[in-house]
């Protein structure tokens, strides 16, 4: 395949020649035969070469050629076009051999000369050259001068090609140079060591030598090369060359371009063959140091006629800049070859950067420097080969010395105005005059902001922009330029910002390898191992530079007005600082940390400690740099301490850079007290230099040292002038208000602030990763900037916190070795809380408790739980600060305290007692709120870590907890304390078995206890519990006592039972008692005056004064032990002196119950109800005789005789107490204040406990001893009630309740009923005295009693009296119905008939009877009167059968009859019907017991009580007819009470002798017993008496019936009479009532007397009742408007009238006496 493509191409080659052979025959057939000949044959041989493929073109390609030269010959352009054309074919065939090439190139030369076709005659010669080897030696030589010489024709595009062509065909040599060298490599198989040995064999004497042959050694290429490279110095040089003959011009500028074209591109043939390497060394290298030469020695600064130059010597922009450029290759690709060279290629180098040399040289040498400043490993040969020789220059110092130099020479005015003038004269006016500014930023129509630097007036602009670690050239570009080009104001500080950063980077690899980068933040990470001899070349490269260095970057930072650049620069500054770090450098080091800090303050901020260190920076500069140092020092060092009006900087900041804070300075010691320190501004460059401060610190902490001092010191005045403050945990945030902070922050700014707080953090935090060495020079030079801030606080400055916060943030972070730095740091930190300042200690103290806070719940290891060395070491600082007195630093602590117990209190078994001495450490000099804090922590400890406490630690706890019972600032503190203690007690109780099991008796533990030995330890904690609360009892405040004395007694109620036998012995006689007399004692004592209410805090009237408060305290004591004895009364009676210890306590009590407290005589009533009750309890149990065998106290059941004793006592304490509180006053005493009179509370309280007391003495409860119940009982229920009491004790006045009192005294009375009624007979001998009480109390229902003299009105009215008389009426009524009740049960008991009690109980019925309506409660005569009904019922039977007894009894009851029945009481004006008609019931009720229990048996009853029966039922029956005018009005008709006495008369006047006496019909039964006797002493058997008896009664009854009827007579008399004179007008109501009454009372009369026995009826009676027939025809006719009523009623009268029309027989025998008898009567 690739055979027939060659084929195919060599045909159409052949074709091309044969048409272009035709073209050029054409056109020279007329005028040039010979040509045309010529062509024909060249075209017969191409045609034959076509048709044979195996002949080869190069065997034709002279005949060819032939006609082709000719053609040239003829200087036809045309045909030489056509010619040349024909040419390339073949040269690109590559069928040219050597001679045909001669022949080529003498045709090409002829042409040049005659000046045809020269773009084709360079386009055929650079085919020529380029396609094959073939033209060596003269040849290639005379080829070359040819494109040389139209170089330097007329015709610019010529020029141009001609140019191209020979910077072509040069490297054209030279690249057959390095193929002929790998071809000899190929085929000779020599290695480069071979090589190496051959060039041994050089003769370098022939080289100096100039010659126009090649040396021996070269091969062909090599030789070609050699010669042109030597002819093209020797051109340079101004001289002729040897090999390129024919040569006549040529331009330096040229030549130089086409040496550093061959020396960048070809450098190898230089180090591969040594007459190449000799060439550069003798003769290159010569070249250009003369050629230095006139750059060298002009001075601008010196005037032209002064000069000795001549006018070729001076500089010329052209040949300097490429002068450069080659200086600038060879450095950078042979500096190994020309290492002495170099050396002097530096030297003048630098030179160039004088501030007297034109800006433009100036700007070509900082271009080649950055070049080199780029590469590192050419900085370290610099300084391996110069710096570190013994007696070299130290050129790498000379370098960056010089940048420096040149840096600081820019921004000196004058200066720049002579660089402008001499860098052309395109300039007008002075270098560096700022544009229009806008904070630092030129401004105008379409300008945007530039990167600047500007300083002093001098304005700069960054006009480029280099990537890192590159160089970029502008000016070494400039081939075209003729002239110096205009340098722009910034290009010079720009470029060399750029080679001073690249400088610091390369060192940077250098030392820290090709893979560091000094942008990241490893600095923490890079490691740095050099080998020796490494680390001195990397101290060298220190050394030599950071002069230099500094003096540059610190004014370039000052001016730069640009971010970006500033924070390339302090990256710069923060990487050269960790180097020389790294190194141990401390002089560099700290130099370029003070630069660095001195960028983040206020240029005239004065801070000594910066200053001191730039001036022995500057001095040891000025010393190791050896030449005079620039004007940097001395400016720089007049910057920071410029003395200059502070307005003049501010105006200058303002125009640079924007202010972004204003705050105050912090004050030194330097400083004098009371110096006026203005505001301090901070720009937003400050704070970037800030942030970059806070970087090298983190990344490159490790190798600070000493410095770590300046670079704090430095932050610290930072965030002093920021305002911001250390918050939690040491970290900085921005004060809430200017107030606060008195800094003005931009709202630029107020966003940073907490990135810088977090950076500054972040600083610290990274501490962790510092190694031991490290973290002291941190600690070091934080306590050094704190015991500063101290020294300044002594006079009362402010004081900077920065270095205590910052300390306890470096602590916190490594907790990890906490035995490295514990105790320098806190230590330190425990001299802060030591310090006046409150400011000081108050930061102190917050980082020593966050320190141990955060040290506790660090993971240690081993763990903390088993370190008991750890957890002293960590606890023992905050012990510590108990010793300081300051309370804020106590509050501090406690507060720390509390959350130590709550996040790692579980850990700490080996510091309790520690802690608990910190709790503990409080006095009543401290404030509330410590008090409080303390005590919060001991509530933790109480309610979470008693498990976890050494049981030593117990009694502590209870000391501690009494301490803050006993602590007087916050009451409720105390209160809680108590609170805590009865916890405390749960604990003991919940744990027993494990106490008991852990406790031992150390005496050093446990207080003693004397009286009781052996005490076990289990019970010597509870008295150490007891023996506290005790104390507590007794506090000087109320609340604390009456909390300490509930505890106390709940505690012992609740786990006294754990107590042994002997240890109740010491709670009784060393704790109660003590307690109960000393609160005697100091309740005595008290004063009476009233209580400061201390602000708006109101005090009960009940607690105004102490004693009154210590009243409470007595009655909670009191109580207590009470309750003491009443709940552990079983094991009590246990001990030996129990009689003893109740008889004490009764004792307590009486003296309590005669208190004039009401609450305090009150309490000891229920202390003593509680002792009873428990007592009885106790009986029980105790007669059960069950013991518990698992109490630890084994006691016997109670013995008898000791309970009947001790009973006794409490019944004679009660009858004594109840005596003398209710004995009255003095009768001279009439007004109840003037007197003590008992509550109704106590009085009740104390007839309550009677109850309780009677069930133990009831055996031996005997008349004497109810006498004197009797008389308590009656003192009780008469001491009146004070009036503003009186509401809650007594009831409404409609309601009918008894009092508590009263329901008190009938419960008791009802217990004694009981006991009397169930009870033996020896009980019923109180009977008749239980009723005489009953009825005295009844009686009170209508005459209330007195208490002495005393005032006092009813209950139911108001008035100036002060005290009330109780609502007696429903205690009355109860004491009635008790009567009833009782009279019911014992009505027929001897005792109850020989008192006659029945009588008593009759008389008691009499006042409230006759008073009736009157009584003061209507109720009171109902329930008498029903009293008596029902006592009647029972007593009537027994009266008829013990006459004797029951003599006194009837005309008693007859009077209470007719005191009721016709009581002198008028109804109520408003009774209505209803009312009346019940009570009408009522005493037809009466009327019916006569009727039914005392008229059957009158034959039984004296008849003088049967009289006054008749009378009473007489006067009922005709009542409403008599005496009716005469009256009152208010006295209202007894319609049916009249009908019912009228019927009981005519019932019993009308029956037989047998039925009116039952006693006839029942004499047998009656005398079975025993003879009843009448009143008259006559038995029923003697008939003679009966029957006089009998008759009596008739007669009695005849009159009576004859007296009723002439009263009827009388009555419709006067009506008729009435109605007459009344006319028309009605009479009133109750005349027609009482005619409608007479009407039928007459019915009534005619009815019974029809259907009685004729016999029984006299005729008078008839007469009579005939008689009165007219006139009630009379009232028929008067009565024309009479009421319905009226009518009916007469209608029935005379009705009953019918059978009267005819009068009966008379009866057969009449009695003699009856006209008698009816005289009397009617005569009456």
């Amino acid at each position: 395949m690739t055979a027939t493509t060659s084929e195919g191409k060599a045909a159409k080659m052949l074709d091309a020649l044969q048409s272009d052979l035709k073209s050029l025959c054409m056109e020279t057939k007329k005028r040039y035969p010979h040509i045309k000949d010529s062509c024909e044959e060249a075209i017969i041989k191409v045609r034959g070469a076509s048709m044979n493929p195996q002949s080869s073109l190069s065997q034709i390609t002279s005949q060819i050629l032939y006609p082709l030269v000719q053609a040239a010959e003829t200087k036809d352009a045309k045909i030489v076009k056509l010619a040349l054309v024909l040419m390339q074919r073949l040269i690109v065939a590559d069928v040219v051999d050597v001679s045909s090439g001669e022949h080529v190139v003498e045709t090409l030369w002829m042409l040049m000369e005659t000046g045809i076709e020269e773009l084709k005659v360079l386009q055929t010669v650079t085919l020529l050259l380029t396609t094959s080897t073939v033209i060596q030696g003269p040849n290639l030589a005379k080829a070359l001068v040819l494109c040389f010489r139209l170089h330097f024709t007329k015709d610019a595009t010529v020029v141009n090609t001609a140019s191209a062509t020979v910077r072509q065909l040069v490297s054209v040599v030279f690249e057959r140079v390095v193929a002929e060298d790998v071809k000899h490599i190929k085929e000779e198989g020599l290695s480069r060591s071979t090589e190496d040995e051959a060039d041994d064999h050089v003769n370098l004497e022939e080289l100096k030598v100039l010659s126009a042959n090649s040396p021996k050694t070269l091969r062909p290429a090599a030789a070609d090369a050699y010669l042109m490279f030597q002819d093209l110095v020797q051109l340079v040089n101004a001289d002729q060359p040897l090999w390129l003959l024919g040569l006549t011009e040529m331009t330096r500028t040229f030549g130089l371009e086409l040496l550093e074209s061959v020396l960048t591109t070809f450098p190898t043939v230089f180090y591969n063959h040594p007459e190449f390497n000799f060439l550069l060394k003798d003769r290159v290298c010569a070249l250009v140091i003369k050629l230095f030469s006139p750059n060298i020695k002009y001075r601008a600064s010196v005037p032209a006629s002064v000069q000795q130059a001549t006018p070729l010597d001076k500089p010329y922009f052209p040949i300097a800049m490429r002068l450069l450029r080659v200086v600038s290759v060879l450095i950078q690709k042979y500096y190994p070859l020309l290492v002495t060279q170099c050396e002097i290629f530096l030297s003048l180098m630098v030179k160039f950067l004088d501030g007297d040399r034109p800006m433009w040289q100036r700007g070509l040498a900082l271009e080649v420097l950055h070049k080199l400043a780029t590469q590192p490993s050419l900085l370290q040969s610099f300084c391996t080969n110069y710096d570190m020789k013994p007696h070299a220059t130290k050129i790498f110092q000379d370098i960056v010395n010089s940048l420096g130099a040149f840096v600081q020479s820019l921004f000196i005015s004058p200066q720049s105005s002579v660089a402008a003038q001499l860098g052309g004269g395109s300039q007008s006016g002075a270098q560096g005059q700022p544009p229009a500014l806008l904070a630092g930023m030129p401004v105008g129509p379409g300008v945007s902001p530039q990167p600047a630097f500007f300083y002093r007036g001098v304005y700069l602009p960054l006009c480029v922009n280099i990537p890192t670690g590159q160089a970029k050239s502008s000016y070494l570009e400039m081939l075209d330029k003729l002239e110096p080009p205009t340098i722009p104001d910034g290009y010079g500080v720009s470029v060399a910002y750029y080679c001073l950063l690249d400088i610091i980077r390369s060192i940077h690899l250098v030392m820290m390898g090709p893979q560091a980068s000094s942008d990241s933040a490893a600095g923490v990470s890079e490691l740095y191992n050099p080998s020796d001899e490494e680390r001195k070349v990397h101290e060298q490269l220190v050394n030599s530079a950071w002069c230099g260095l500094l003096a540059a970057l610190t004014i370039l930072l000052e001016a730069c007005t640009d971010e970006a650049a500033t924070e390339n620069i302090l990256k710069a500054i923060q990487t050269f600082a960790s180097l020389a770090g790294k190194l141990e450098l401390t002089t560099p080091r700290d130099a370029f940390i003070t630069a660095l800090c001195k960028s983040c303050l206020p240029p005239h901020y004065t801070l000594t400690v910066l200053n001191n260190a730039s001036v022995a920076a500057a001095a040891s500069s000025s010393v190791s740099r050896g030449h005079q140092r620039s004007p940097s020092t001395e400016s720089q060092h007049q910057y920071y301490d410029s003395e200059e009006c502070p307005y003049l900087w501010t105006h200058r900041l303002e125009v640079r850079h924007q202010v972004v804070a204003v705050g105050t300075a912090l004050a030194t010691p330097s400083l004098p007290v009371g110096a006026q320190q203005g505001p301090v501004m901070l720009t937003n460059k400050n704070l970037q230099c800030m942030r970059a401060t806070l970087s090298m610190a983190h990344c490159h902490g490790g190798v600070l040292g000493a410095a770590w001092h300046l670079l704090l010191t430095t932050l610290q005045h930072l965030v002093w002038i920021l305002g911001l403050k250390p918050s939690t945990g040491g970290s900085l945030k921005a004060g809430r208000s200017t107030a606060e902070t008195n800094a003005v922050i931009t709202t630029a700014v107020i966003a940073d602030l907490p990135v810088l707080s977090s950076m500054l953090s972040r600083l610290f935090e990274s501490s962790q990763h510092l190694n031991d060495v490290a973290l002291h020079h941190l600690i070091d030079a934080l306590c050094q900037l704190s015991r500063e801030s101290m020294e300044l606080a002594y006079t009362n400055r402010e004081p900077s916190l920065f270095a205590v916060a910052k300390l306890l943030e470096t602590g916190v972070v490594n907790l990890g070795r906490v035995e490295v730095l514990w105790r320098p740091v806190t230590n330190h930190l425990l001299d802060v809380c030591q310090h006046p300042h409150v400011r000081m200690r108050e930061w102190g103290v917050e980082a020593v408790t966050y320190l141990v806070k955060a040290a506790l719940t660090h993971k240690h290891n081993p763990p903390l739980k088993d370190n008991q060395k750890l957890q002293t070491l960590l606890l023992s600082p905050l012990s510590e600060v108990s010793l300081v007195g300051h309370p804020d630093v106590r509050q501090k602590q406690l507060e720390s305290l509390l959350h130590i117990l709550h996040s790692c209190g579980e850990l700490l078994h080996h510091g309790w007692p520690l802690i608990l001495n910190i709790i503990g450490a409080i006095n009543d000099n401290h404030s509330e709120h410590l008090v409080r804090l303390a005590f919060q922590c001991l509530q933790l400890v109480v309610t979470d870590f008693l498990p976890l406490m050494p049981w030593a630690c117990l009694p502590l706890t209870v000391d501690t907890a009494a301490k803050f019972g006993s602590q007087t600032q916050e009451l409720n503190i105390s209160l809680t304390a108590i609170g805590l203690m009865w916890n405390i007690s749960d604990y003991f109780y919940q744990n027993q078995e494990k106490l008991r099991a852990s406790l031992t008796s150390d005496n050093q533990v446990f207080p003693d206890f004397p009286g009781v030995p052996n005490m076990p330890p289990f019970d010597k904690l509870w008295m150490c519990l007891y023996a506290r609360l005790g104390d507590l009892c007794v506090d000087s405040r109320p609340a604390v006592r009456k909390s300490a004395g509930q505890t106390l007694f709940s505690t012992i109620a609740a786990h006294g039972a754990l107590l042994h036998n002997q240890t109740w012995q010491a709670v009784l006689w060393q704790v109660l008692f003590p307690l109960l007399d000393k609160v005697r004692q100091l309740s005595d004592s008290a004063s009476t005056d009233k209580v400061d209410q201390g602000g708006n805090i109101l005090i009960h009237h009940s607690r105004n004064t102490q004693q009154k408060q210590w009243a409470e305290t007595q009655v909670l004591t009191l109580s207590g032990v009470a309750r003491v004895f009443s709940t552990k009364q079983k094991i009590l009676q246990g001990l030996g002196d129990f009689p003893r210890a109740w008889a004490l306590l009764l004792d307590f009590i009486h003296t309590a119950a005669l208190s004039k407290s009401n609450e305090v005589s009150l309490a000891a009533l229920k202390s003593l109800q509680e002792m009873l009750q428990a007592g009885r309890s106790s009986s029980i149990a105790s007669s059960s005789s069950v013991d518990d065998p698992g109490s630890p106290s084994h006691l016997q059941p109670p013995i008898p005789e000791d309970s009947i004793a001790n009973w006794n006592t409490a019944w004679k304490v009660w009858h004594t107490i109840g005596t003398e509180v209710t004995r009255p006053p003095p009768d001279e005493v009439t007004r109840g204040s003037d007197a003590y009179i008992p509550s109704q509370p106590f009085l009740t309280a104390l007839v309550h406990i009677f109850p309780h007391l009677f069930q133990h003495i009831k055996p031996r409860f005997v008349v004497s001893d109810f006498t004197r119940l009797a008389s308590v009982l009656l003192g009780c229920v008469s001491v009146p009630v004070h009036g503003d009491s009186s509401p809650f004790i007594l009831p409404s006045f409609t309601e009918v309740v008894v009092t508590p009192l009263q329901e008190g005294i009938l419960q008791a009375l009802a217990g004694v009923e009981k006991e009397v009624t169930e009870g033996n007979g020896t009980t019923r001998s109180m009977v008749p005295q239980l009723f005489t009480l009953l009825l005295q109390f009844s009686s009170y229902s209508c005459q209330a009693p007195s208490y002495g003299n005393v005032l006092t009105r009813p209950h139911t009215t108001k008035g100036s009296t002060d005290w009330v008389t109780m609502n007696f009426v429903p205690f009355a009524e109860r004491s009635m119905s008790m009567v009833v009740s009782l009279y019911q049960k014992t009505s027929n008991w001897e005792e109850v008939i020989e008192a006659q009690v029945l009588k008593n109980i009759i008389q008691a019925t009499i006042t409230p009877l006759r008073l009736k309506y009157r009584c003061p409660a209507q109720t009171t005569w109902k329930l008498v009167i029903t009293t008596l009904l029902t006592v009647l019922q029972e007593g009537l039977q027994l009266a008829r059968e013990y006459p004797v007894h029951f003599r006194e009894m009837w005309p008693i009851l007859g009077t209470a009859l007719d005191s009721f029945l016709f009581s002198n009481s008028p109804p109520p004006a408003n009774q209505s019907s209803e009312d009346a008609e019940r009570d009408e019931n009522i005493d037809c009720q009466v009327v019916e017991l006569i009727r039914e229990e005392i008229l059957p048996y009158a034959s039984a009853t004296p008849s003088d009580f049967i009289v006054s029966i008749m009378v009473l039922l007489n006067k009922g029956s005709i009542e409403s007819a008599s005496g009716t005018d005469s009256e009152c009005e208010g006295f209202k008709l007894r319609e049916e009470f009249a009908k019912t006495c009228f019927e009981t008369l005519l019932q019993f006047s009308l029956l037989t002798q047998t039925d009116f006496d039952p006693n006839l019909d029942n004499s047998g039964k009656a005398g079975t017993s025993k003879a009843p006797e009448t009143s008259n002493g006559y038995t029923p058997q003697d008939s003679a008496a009966n029957i006089g008896k009998c008759e009596s009664t008739q007669v009695t009854t005849k009159l009576a019936v004859t007296s009723l009827l002439h009263r009827f007579r009388e009555v419709l008399v006067k009506y008729v009479d009435d109605e007459k004179l009344s006319g028309k007008c009605p009479l009133p109501r109750h005349r027609v009532a009482e005619i409608s009454f007479v009407l039928k009372a007459i019915a009534t009369l005619l009815s019974s007397l029809k259907k009685a026995p004729v016999e029984k009826v006299d005729s008078m009676t008839w007469t009579q009742l005939i008689g009165l027939y007219p006139h009630l025809v009379e009232v028929g006719g008067a009565s024309s408007s009479g009421t319905p009523q009226l009518w009916r009623s007469l209608r029935e009268v005379l009705l009953q009238y019918a059978q009267l029309l005819h009068p009966p027989l008379p009866s057969t025998t009449m009695d003699a006496n009856d006209n008698t008898h009816v005289g009397l009567i009617n005569g009456t």
